[in-house]
């Protein structure tokens, strides 16, 4: 390839220069899957059409139902249509190993029935799920899975066609049943009542939903998936869903599905595995096609007929349920053969050895143009722990095509920090380096916790900073030295992480005010209890409490951050101390001190600024409000000159375990 011919990602990141032959590999294996999937069709989202012909659709008198199962050598429908009769409603097999049956009458099916279909392979006779089953629930009775007829003609009354999602993300990372407070299920319609206005007052943009699509253990998280076109019937219907996600955006909340498609359920009964009787209809072979961590089952990306399918499946989201993007889970997972387990990743050679699925890497090509050719403004983000050169950069240019990956070093940081090094002890140096590398221009989402550092066998941030003293010393004017430490610190890491680690930011619910405990899904271990597995609003809500002092802190630091669209700047004009614990930087007109020294105020203390005038405090961490001492009078204004030394700044009085924000007001 001629030097005026390479592609952008070498030019990008010169490093990547002994790996040109790669990157010409990736784009070249894109281009021939497309050609060979699209063949005549010009644009990719013509051809993801999967979920308009397979699945159940009305037709002029009556029904048609259409199955995909190569290896069947015959199949029928049954269910409460036919009083579940397993041989009185044949299907014709047409070509490519399709299957299709029609019912007349209007009525043949009617919404509320359940159904089944019946693969027949060799002598073996299969009770399965659809497919394309758009809705699955559980016999409350006997636990078995089945689907369930919606009702088609039922439109929904969408109003959001003008809505855009902000450019900047700043993401509320939920969880639909477990969102209450309740010892329950939590449904749709509960979160659109009484969880997104919380969203809408702290200042949030975008909410990324988990655990949308079927899943049969509610424990899984919603990371073992069985029903790929099933919003799950725990929390209600399609129809709320809609509501949902129709009433966020009217609130300026864009929408994002924590997608999963990199792995699948193993269970035969309720998801795709062995749906026609063999395992190679979706997965590899062999010990190949299994998850040796999670157990699960993982898909074919070479076979055109799963990337139709999972390609569909993306486009059905965005369109049926208007989803504004997605949350890619394992991204790792799917780049790797080895899944990513136990690499550091040190070495660019590990991105492109032979360990590299170079499938899963056009598959997330694929799909990434898909997403966008369907909505430009849409919003993908890969959870990377690898670091893969060009996640984030244009197709064109050698890349992936996603929008973001997430900045998974950085709550291990945290974690690491917290837990390995006292506090006088914190290496300034290593929080700068480790919050502001990335890809060049690669974008990146910043987050210091998220649902993952609130499971049971982790602990979030205030927890680890806390302990057992949150369950008695969380009372206002208590003087729990312990818990002023831990809400002085949980406010100074999230602010320098939301303002340096990326240019977005997600926060999983209830993070925000320092929600206490841990997250334990009910099982057997815990007699099947939801006890850990809400959220506490009660607490942030009650007045003799701290926590609302953590969220007041929390809506003012996304307020801020907004207003001054400090995400989009680059940081400038650094200064770190190491012996003073101190870090500050700018970014445009607006200045952050950290003072992260555990007992040492400094008064006098000289700040470097880039530029001269005058600075006025815009935000304290120190602030009575948000649970400090109100050592920083925000009322005053500093004066930055050049002094005789050159140096372009002005001297305050810092405390410790203190941020304080400053704007350039003249």
């Amino acid at each position: 390839m001629s030097k005026s011919k390479k592609f952008r990602i070498l030019e990008i990141d010169p490093y990547l220069e002994p790996f040109e032959r790669d990157i010409e590999l990736r784009v070249k294996l894109y281009k021939e899957k497309r050609k060979s999937l699209l063949k005549d069709c010009k644009k990719i989202k013509n051809f993801a059409n999967g979920h308009s012909y397979f699945g159940f659709h009305r037709t002029r008198n009556g029904w048609v139902y259409r199955e995909w199962a190569p290896a069947a050598d015959r199949m029928y429908l049954t269910g409460d249509f036919n009083g579940w009769n397993t041989e009185s409603c044949p299907m014709t097999r047409l070509e490519n190993g399709v299957f299709e049956v029609e019912l007349s009458g209007k009525d043949a099916l009617k919404p509320g029935q359940k159904i089944q279909a019946i693969v027949i392979n060799g002598d073996r006779m299969l009770r399965r799920i659809p497919l394309y089953a758009t809705r699955v629930v559980q016999d409350p009775n006997n636990y078995s899975w089945c689907a369930e007829i919606e009702d088609v003609n039922e439109k929904f009354p969408w109003t959001d066609g003008d809505f855009v999602p902000e450019r900047t993300p700043f993401i509320y990372e939920c969880h639909i049943g477990m969102a209450q407070e309740k010892g329950a299920v939590g449904s749709y319609k509960e979160f659109t009542e009484n969880i997104l206005p919380r969203i809408k007052e702290l200042g949030y943009n975008t909410i990324q939903i988990m655990a949308i699509m079927e899943h049969p253990y509610y424990g899984s998280f919603g990371y073992q998936v069985s029903n790929f076109f099933a919003a799950s019937s725990r929390y209600g219907s399609s129809h709320d869903l809609k509501e949902l996600i129709n009433t966020a955006h009217s609130m300026g909340i864009a929408v994002l599905l924590d997608v999963v498609h990199s792995h699948a359920v193993k269970n035969t009964n309720e998801g795709l595995n062995e749906f026609d009787g063999t395992v190679y209809q979706f997965f590899h072979e062999g010990e190949k096609g299994n998850h040796c961590a999670w157990g699960t089952k993982l898909f074919n990306y070479s076979k055109n007929e799963v990337l139709h399918f999972l390609l569909s499946n993306l486009k059905y989201w965005m369109e049926e349920f208007h989803f504004d993007g997605f949350r890619f889970d394992g991204v790792t997972s799917m780049l790797y053969h080895d899944h990513g387990l136990g690499s550091a990743f040190t070495d660019y050679s590990m991105y492109f050895s032979m360990n590299t699925d170079t499938d899963a890497v056009t598959y997330l090509q694929l799909a990434n143009e898909l997403i966008h050719e369907i909505n430009p403004n849409a919003i993908t983000v890969a959870e990377d722990m690898s670091g893969m050169p060009g996640m984030c950069l244009p197709i064109k240019d050698g890349g992936i095509g996603f929008d973001y990956r997430l900045s998974m070093g950085v709550p291990d940081l945290w974690i690491k920090t917290i837990k390995e090094c006292p506090d006088e002890y914190w290496d300034i140096g290593k929080l700068w380096y480790e919050l502001t590398s990335c890809r060049p221009q690669e974008k990146n989402i910043g987050y210091c916790e998220s649902h993952d550092q609130a499971l049971v066998g982790d602990k979030t941030i205030m927890f680890r900073l806390c302990d057992a003293e949150m369950y008695t010393g969380m009372r206002k004017f208590g003087g729990n030295m312990v818990i002023d430490r831990g809400i002085a610190l949980h406010k100074m890491i999230r602010l320098v992480t939301a303002s340096l680690a990326g240019k977005g930011y997600l926060n999983f619910m209830g993070n925000e005010f320092g929600h206490p405990e841990w997250i334990d899904f009910p099982r057997e271990g815990n007699g099947w209890s939801y006890h850990y597995c809400r959220r506490q609003w009660s607490l942030v809500d009650h007045p003799d409490l701290r926590y609302s002092e953590l969220n007041d802190f929390d809506k003012a630091m996304i307020r801020l951050l907004k207003e001054e669209d400090i995400l989009s700047l680059t940081a400038e004009n650094r200064w770190l101390h190491q012996d003073d614990k101190m870090l500050m930087y700018t970014k445009g007109d607006t200045l952050f001190i950290f003072n992260f020294h555990p007992t040492t105020s400094f008064d006098g203390y000289f700040v470097p600024v880039g530029k001269e005038g005058r600075y006025k405090v815009i935000l304290s961490s120190d602030d009575g409000k948000f649970g400090g001492y109100s050592r920083v009078d925000t009322s005053v204004e500093y004066d930055a000159r050049t002094s005789a030394d050159g140096r372009v700044g002005f001297k305050c009085y810092i405390p410790n375990r203190t941020a304080i924000v400053l704007k350039k007001v003249d």
